[in-house]
């Protein structure tokens, strides 16, 4: 014979299409929300919005510096020859002296910074620079209210109110520029003034000038102390090279005014290139000071031998000396000549030396500028003092712990141990230099002695002033020298660009702030739905229970929106009555070629819905024309006669705790093919009642005259006399109630498959009113095993044609 195809499908298909059902339900359970959750995207679209309409535009203004080293030529070979290392400017160093605080104060008093001016807009009010209405003049030599803001409303051409528009101020001491105090008691400034009046007080001294305001206008102004402005401008000022390898600086500023960016970063480049030429003019006008000081005494003395001979040659009519004279002159001029120079050059080494040991590195004259040409000495002294001027740069930002500092004071001691030692070494040389020429004078002088005594007084007189002629005229060179070396100093770094701000602002991001509103308004709702369905313990999903309970789901039922207790026989056209009509169906797969059916209800808490679902299960079967019986064996708390409108004077507890039988007790229900027997009057002891050999009795009877028995129970989790009931029915259906029923009851459910031995039992969910995408609602299951490790006894598997029909009903 044929074998039919198998048309299940496979559990690869299945897992998949669990999957699918997976985010499909995740995405209908948010998707019920989306009142809400597009109200709360339009709010977090509109704040974006708002936020970018009320923020002030930040712009970047960015310039470049090159930075090169300085082709000096200072006998560094020397250097390595003598084992020190001459440094040559870095760009670490040279981002340090950037962002020097000295260089960011120096920067703000060029530009006068410390008043800003404010404009008030309709939703905003804006920092203004340039063309300021007003322009407020500030004695910044007395204590002054800062960090504040004033406002200042023109009432005339010549007159203005002031009042404060803050009530946060700090208090300037000039006295102590470190530490600033808050004003706690502001001091009463409020009243009217004319434009160019002085406004004094004991914490506040300025002047407002009138520049182009007009009656009625409002400005707002804040004093700023320079401390404070260089500090926050140093911190503000971003410099980085462009590559590792590379000496070019990028400096950049964030700034809501970009004229005041671009000045800042100009004038701040140009501050820092004249710092660089102060430091490489600081050894010429050293050594001018040098040469003006060795000048003083020089040209007293001139002046007097000067005038001496002037006046010998006119009293003893004599002009020129003879020409042996001549030539012993000339000797002892040259001898003395040479012998002037050694003196200078032992006065420079003296002084050297004193600088040396007083650690006076700041006044150091090169060597070359007094003759000296040991290139050993010169390039040790040229690089001492580029050494304090890297030192004194390093400084202004960091300790003197810093490995940086403590580098570079390293190396300077180093230097001046090498100077020192060549110091010492050149005055003793030129010592001995000077005692030999005072020897060949000395000869030189014997042979002055066979002049005549006019002729030698006159080589005398003229002698003396010749020394010192020469002497005037060779500093005077090196004077002149000094000069033009200081005329041609250019600073060896460069301004590659001046400051230019970007033609867009880089804050607000607008199209980030609305992503980022759009995502929070899509964050904050879903997280909150998240958030409470993870906290929620009242059991809401269908899947939630398929996926916990030991037993399959049979079907769910809609929540009853008809009003009326049994909607079967009352709206049979009605979703609900639907819902039942289909636990019937579904019943005939689960007890098979059965002629009577008995059905037990059961759940875990009162007001579930079992009565409910066992009343409207009943009538769908009277309306297919079986017999059925409905019997109430919840004898503590009954509700099957309140919804019948019957008396509950007799019932279940009659039969069971007298000589009636199930005959006497039944009623009619007023529909046809439907009995129904109450629970009866609650009896004391109703868990023994229902163990009693009658109650089988009675419901073996039951089940022969019917041909449906549908017993309401009470619920298992409360009482346990249900337990027991379990035995008397065919199929048995545990009822849990949407948003009503806790999670954890699906353990009680549990326990009676595992510990209890319960078979044939199923879930139904009851009153089901959210959609949550799974095609519940209304339908029911996908198919339902039996045989398997819960203890069941035949398996029956709804076909995929049919499972599909139900999803998509």
């Amino acid at each position: 014979m044929k074998q039919a195809p198998n048309t299940s499908p496979s559990p690869g298909n299945q897992s998949m299409e669990e999957d699918q059902i997976d985010l499909r339900s995740t995405l209908f359970k948010y998707l019920s929300h989306w009142p809400i959750i597009t109200f709360s995207v339009i709010l977090g679209l509109a704040l974006a919005y708002m936020a970018n309409r009320w923020a002030t535009p930040i712009y970047r203004v960015e310039s470049t510096v090159l930075v090169t080293d300085d082709p000096s030529g200072t006998g560094e070979d020397l250097f390595r020859a003598a084992a020190i290392f001459r440094p040559r400017a870095n760009v670490d160093n040279e981002i340090g002296i950037l962002k020097s605080y000295a260089l960011a104060e120096e920067t703000v008093k060029k530009l006068d910074l410390n008043v800003r001016y404010y404009l008030k807009g309709m939703f905003k009010t804006s920092q203004i620079y340039g063309n300021n209405p007003i322009f407020v003049e500030v004695d910044w030599s007395k204590p002054q209210l800062v960090g504040g803001k004033f406002e200042i409303q023109v009432v005339g051409t010549d007159r203005f109110s002031l009042k404060y528009a803050d009530e946060t101020f700090s208090l300037y001491n000039p006295q102590d520029t470190r530490y600033k105090s808050r004003v706690e008691n502001l001091p009463a400034i409020e009243g009217e003034y004319r434009f160019g009046e002085p406004i004094r007080g004991n914490s506040y001294h300025f002047t407002v000038q009138n520049t182009s305001a007009l009656p009625g206008e409002t400005v707002f102004f804040d004093l700023q102390d320079t401390p404070s402005l260089a500090l926050a401008y140093r911190n503000r000022l971003q410099v980085g090279s462009l590559n590792k390898m590379a000496s070019i600086l990028t400096l950049s500023v964030e700034t809501p005014i970009r004229r005041l960016g671009e000045e800042y970063l100009n004038t701040l480049m140009e501050a820092y290139l004249e710092r660089e030429l102060r430091e490489k003019n600081k050894a010429s006008e050293n050594t001018v000071v040098f040469i003006d000081n060795q000048l003083r005494g020089i040209t007293d003395s001139l002046n007097y031998f000067e005038n001496r001979l002037e006046q010998y040659r006119s009293e003893n009519r004599i002009f020129n000396l003879s020409q042996e004279g001549n030539q012993i002159f000339s000797r002892l001029q040259e001898v003395e000549k040479e012998k002037g120079t050694a003196e200078l050059q032992l006065s420079y080494y003296q002084t050297l030396q004193t600088y040396l040991n007083r650690d006076d590195l700041n006044n150091i004259v090169a060597p070359s500028v007094m003759g000296v040409a040991d290139p050993l000495l010169n390039a040790l002294v040229l690089n001492l003092s580029e050494l304090q001027a890297q030192k004194i740069s390093l400084s202004a930002n960091l300790s003197d712990q810093t490995p940086a500092v403590r580098e570079i004071n390293s190396k300077i001691e180093s230097v001046k141990r090498a100077l020192q030692e060549n110091v010492n070494s050149a005055i003793r040389n030129n010592q001995t230099l000077i005692t030999e020429l005072d020897s060949r004078i000395r000869l030189v002088e014997r042979e002055i002695n066979t002049l005549p005594v006019t002729e030698r007084r006159l080589l005398g007189i003229q002698r003396q002033f010749s020394i010192n002629e020469n002497i005037y005229v060779y500093l005077l060179q090196k004077r002149a020298e000094a000069e033009i070396t200081k005329a041609s100093n250019m600073p060896k770094n460069k301004i590659l660009d001046t400051a230019q701000a970007g033609q867009f602002p880089i804050a607000p991001r607008k199209a980030l702030n609305m992503l980022i509103g759009l995502i929070l308004g899509l964050i904050i709702p879903i997280g909150f739905i998240s958030v409470r369905d993870m906290l929620n313990i009242k059991l809401e999903d269908p899947k939630y229970l398929e996926k916990e309970a030991r037993v399959p789901l049979i079907g769910t039922i809609g929540r009853n929106t008809t009003g009326q207790n049994v909607p079967v026989f009352t709206s049979p056209r009605s979703t609900v009555t639907e819902s039942f009509r289909g636990l019937r169906a579904d019943i005939s797969y689960l007890v098979p070629n059965q002629e009577k059916i008995t059905a037990l209800f059961t759940s875990s808490i009162s007001g579930e819905g079992k009565t409910f679902a066992s009343i409207n299960l009943a009538a769908a079967y009277a309306l297919m024309g079986k017999r059925t019986l409905l019997i109430g064996l919840d004898l503590r708390k009954p509700k099957i006669a309140e919804e019948f409108d019957l008396s509950n004077d007799r019932g279940v507890s009659t039969v069971l705790s007298s000589q009636a039988t199930w005959k006497d007790v039944v009623k009619p229900s007023g529909y046809e093919n439907m009995d129904i027997i109450l629970s009866g009057p609650i009896p004391p002891n109703p868990s023994e009642l229902l163990l009693l050999e009658k109650f089988t009795k009675t419901m073996a009877e039951l089940k022969e005259a019917y041909d449906v028995v549908v017993m309401d129970c009470p619920p298992v989790g409360l009482v346990s006399e249900t337990k027991q009931l379990f035995a008397y029915a065919d199929v048995s259906f545990y009822v849990f109630r949407q948003d009503y029923s806790h999670r954890e009851n699906v353990q009680i459910l549990n326990n009676l498959v595992d510990k209890g031995g319960v078979t044939k039992i199923y879930a139904l969910f009851n009153d089901v009113h959210k959609d949550l995408g799974y095609g519940y609602g209304y339908g029911y299951g996908y198919g339902y095993g039996y045989g398997n490790s819960y203890g069941y006894h035949e398996e029956v598997v709804l076909p995929w044609w049919k499972r599909a029909l139900r999803r998509k009903k």
